[in-house]
């Protein structure tokens, strides 16, 4: 279903809240329903963002965006590079 516009930001004080209330003797589906998530989002928010601040969340999603750029980057020079051998080759 997707993060919904839920940022990441949003993940990481949701699941801080999740924590306050298991620490309190809250079970944690209990906790989730708290705090408007399924029991399934929380065990995959906190895998993917569960020992994460604010910062380092920040710098992950920067991380990510760069790293999709010159996945793309790659992937034009490669096909760029691959155009300019066959034209050398004289098979088109």
């Amino acid at each position: 279903m997707g993060k919904k516009g839920v940022t990441t930001e949003q993940i990481i004080m949701k699941l801080r809240g999740i924590e306050v209330l298991t620490g309190q003797g809250e079970t944690v589906l209990g906790a989730c329903r708290k705090v408007g998530i399924s029991e399934q989002t929380f065990y995959r928010w906190r895998r993917e963002y569960g020992g994460l601040k604010m910062d380092q969340a920040k710098r992950l999603k920067d991380l990510e965006t760069e790293n999709s750029r010159l996945k793309k980057l790659v992937a034009d020079l490669s096909l760029d590079n691959a155009i300019l051998r066959e034209v050398s080759s004289g098979k088109f």
